[in-house]
């Protein structure tokens, strides 16, 4: 099965887990995902799958998409993504669901964190600001950038006011508390990146598996 899928962001609530412990977790829409093409070895140089989500009108996409979608036999949708993982059984046209995910996973989720357009230097790296008091006259500007007569320029990645937000982000390690292949939808621990609506991916995580890898080998 492949290791990832694509779906949207629908917001953040809470749950309670054994013990009664109350936690907030993310509810994530992913699929149901259509196989639209089989990424070979011996023709690509490389193996995964091509998967389509959120399905759309045909005169939503381009007629060299939608030729595409035909010729796999699956409506048009709006996003196309490659996923590798062990792909044995998979073929073109095969719908993909939430249930390649289990309860307890781990997983990474990438998205676009939410755009805050231009902010200063306290907003954007957390600068502490100058007095606030009156006569001040350096609240919250950014302060001396460089020296003088040399190198007589600002060096570069100075932090500095700019555009804040509005990147791709991963999170990852969040674990899976719950799995409801009926209504398409995955729970997560905690926040992921995006507003609401927002496209996210999910991955399973290798970290973790490397992780107990070197625990084994530590006990043995």
């Amino acid at each position: 099965m492949i290791n990832g899928l694509m779906g949207y962001k629908l917001g953040m609530t809470q749950v309670f887990i054994e013990g009664g412990k109350l936690i907030p977790v993310t509810v994530l829409q992913m699929g149901p995902s259509k196989v639209t093409q089989m990424k070979t070895i011996a023709k690509e140089g490389y193996q995964a799958a091509q998967i389509c989500f959120d399905e759309v009108a045909e005169h939503r996409v381009t007629k060299a998409i939608s030729g595409h979608f035909k010729k796999a036999a699956v409506l048009p949708a709006r996003h196309l993504m490659e996923f590798k993982g062990d792909l044995t059984g998979m073929n073109v046209g095969d719908t993909v669901t939430v249930d390649i995910f289990k309860k307890g996973d781990r997983v990474n989720v990438s998205g676009v964190s939410r755009g805050k357009g231009f902010q200063g230097v306290v907003r954007r790296h957390h600068f502490a600001g100058g007095p606030a008091t009156h006569g001040s006259m350096f609240h919250r500007a950014p302060g001396s950038i460089g020296a003088s007569s040399f190198p007589s320029r600002v060096f570069k990645n100075r932090k500095l006011p700019g555009h804040m937000g509005s990147r791709n982000v991963t999170t990852q390690g969040l674990a899976v508390v719950d799995v409801r292949p009926e209504e398409h939808l995955l729970l997560v621990e905690g926040s992921v990146p995006g507003a609401p609506r927002g496209l996210v991916v999910v991955h399973r995580s290798t970290k973790v598996k490397i992780k107990k890898v070197v625990e084994k080998v530590k006990k043995a």
